[in-house]
């Protein structure tokens, strides 16, 4: 079992888990929604979680902007700490940007705008012409691919760490 100190505390942990479980769903939903919607609509879901993530996000940085993270392992290389610092860095803006650009496009959708058809969600005033979802759009699709690969190279960082290095860290977080 590792100390307090080297591990994320439980807010932190909480917080981590249900994010990268919605980004997951929100990243598979957003590439494969055509196929998926003549079986299940999935853009409700997906954009119910994509302002879920949004408002976790914001917790989360601010969390994380009020509390200290453990330090890395001694033995981890200077180039893997920096790429590490580097892509934790890139999922901030992203976990914000991405629901963001997304909450643009759907305001310029006809359908409703619902949180989990709980409730209904104020949209933005513009349209398929105006700029900002034009904007918003292409941002949207171009970092949901950059969103993927940073994911992928986290969770085979992790694992790496996890199987090959044996350094613990894995644990920290889970």
């Amino acid at each position: 079992m590792l100390a307090t100190a080297e591990r994320y505390n439980r807010v932190a942990r909480a917080l981590h888990a249900a994010i990268a479980v919605l980004i997951l769903a929100n990243l598979l939903t957003g590439f494969f929604h055509k196929p998926l919607d003549e079986v299940l609509r999935t853009m409700p879901f997906h954009k119910a979680s994509g302002l879920t993530i949004l408002v976790l996000s914001l917790a989360r940085l601010g969390w994380r902007l009020t509390w200290t993270a453990p330090a890395l392992p001694q033995s981890t290389p200077a180039w893997m700490r920096l790429a590490a610092r580097a892509v934790h860095l890139l999922f901030y803006p992203l976990m914000i940007v991405m629901p963001l650009s997304g909450w643009i496009v759907a305001s310029a959708s006809d359908r409703p705008l619902t949180w989990f058809g709980l409730f209904p969600v104020a949209k933005f005033a513009v349209t398929r012409g105006d700029t900002a979802y034009v904007l918003g759009h292409e941002m949207h699709e171009l970092l949901g691919w950059v969103f993927a690969a940073l994911v992928v190279l986290h969770v085979v960082a992790a694992l790496y760490h996890h199987f090959a290095m044996r350094d613990g860290l894995l644990r920290r977080m889970w």
